[in-house]
């Protein structure tokens, strides 16, 4: 989180004075201006709100009907939220490369489509934007859903696009350490009617069709699913941040552009699938060696992670996705599950040497809109030095 002030205070009073949290109501309806909100900055038919980012990706794959005996594939460097929301509706998560633009490789991930193949989960990286036009021709191809994780790139785009809205579903994440936050929160985003019902339906089957007249208009029937409905507090300060987004990506973009245009002669930094639609929370440079990239960390004075070292971001460390413990209960356990039995992944620590190599000859400095002149030009001062 960013930004955050007074208006936030106000919000949250609101709700408070008003003395009804629940999402379905006849007074404020928080929730229900937050998502119409979010659907018109996005440019999207339909947003759910609701309790975090892997909520949102698990309604996703529910949606789309992906369950057992079917593979989605997840690029090496992302949370394990990706992975374990495609273990959460019983599917097997098939990891690919990521590339020099540390999101998703489609080269490699054409090398992964099987028969068995129903999605593609384009991950958008610390708000790298993914190669989407490329993703989009892979899904017509190969008749195959995408699911954008857009969980760490709140208001990103790619050609004019937002980050999210490109594939059948996208996620958006509102916790902590995102672009924006309401603490803990996600929305899940999509242009398409039957999608939107389905997932409205499983993110909330305690309440959905008994509150309200949130179905009046379905085709779709009520079926089993889970509560990830979100309240008016967390809604009433998402929508102050939602109108904050776009001024803290146009400072955001303006810090990174003054670094890069006076270090350009001094470093290399990634490539990028569209830098002006890059979120700009993080400025990456690359070396030629992990040696090297360790050199720079060490003689400079600025905060700066090597993302090979970042845990759970990397499929080495995602430990229940390694070991194959996807559930609790034997029976619940895709890696268990009769319906997958013919696509049980070798997984081993290795599998993915370019992504290893890339993360580890790579440096991320973290930027923030606020960031003074003198902050800007201290980075600068460091880097070139």
């Amino acid at each position: 989180m960013y930004r955050i002030g007074q208006e936030e205070k106000e919000a949250a009073a609101r709700v408070i004075d008003a003395k009804n949290f629940f999402k379905v109501n006849d007074g404020l309806k928080e929730v229900e201006h937050a998502e119409k909100e979010i659907e018109e900055k996005f440019g999207c038919r339909h947003a759910i709100v609701m309790t975090s980012g892997k909520a949102a990706l698990i309604s996703a794959l529910t949606a789309l009907g992906i369950g057992p005996g079917d593979e989605v594939i997840v690029p090496a460097y992302t949370y394990i939220a990706t992975a374990m929301a495609v273990l959460a509706v019983g599917a097997i998560p098939v990891i690919a490369e990521s590339d020099e633009t540390m999101t998703l490789d489609p080269v490699d991930t054409e090398k992964k489509i099987s028969k068995h193949t129903k999605a593609i989960m384009p991950v958008h990286i610390q708000g790298f934007p993914c190669n989407m036009d490329a993703f989009c021709t892979l899904a017509e191809k190969y008749n195959l859903k995408i699911v954008e994780d857009a969980c760490q790139a709140d208001g990103g785009s790619y050609k004019g696009k937002r980050l999210g809205t490109i594939g059948d579903a996208g996620a958006l994440s509102f916790n902590q350490y995102k672009v924006i936050s309401c603490g803990e929160g996600g929305a899940l985003l999509t242009n398409e009617d039957i999608l939107f019902q389905r997932a409205l339906i499983y993110h909330d089957s305690s309440a959905v069709s008994f509150f309200g007249n949130q179905m009046d208009s379905f085709s779709e029937s009520m079926f089993g699913g889970v509560e990830y409905r979100t309240n008016e507090l967390n809604a009433a300060v998402l929508r102050v941040q939602i109108s904050r987004l776009d001024g803290i990506l146009a400072d955001l973009r303006r810090v990174k552009k003054t670094i890069m245009d006076s270090c350009k002669d001094a470093v290399s930094f990634i490539p990028s699938n569209d830098i002006e639609g890059d979120c700009a929370t993080t400025l990456a440079l690359r070396f030629d060696s992990a040696a090297e990239a360790v050199a720079f960390t060490e003689k400079v004075t600025l905060g700066t992670t090597i993302p090979i070292n970042t845990g759970k971001h990397i499929y080495k460390h995602w430990t229940p996705v390694m070991e194959k413990r996807g559930a609790f209960h034997p029976l619940m356990d895709p890696f268990k599950m009769e319906a997958n039995k013919e696509i049980i992944p070798d997984y081993h620590e290795n599998m993915c040497p370019k992504t290893l190599d890339i993360l580890s000859r790579t440096v991320y400095i973290g930027l923030n809109p606020d960031m003074s002149e003198g902050d800007i030009e201290n980075i600068i001062r460091e880097i070139r030095k």
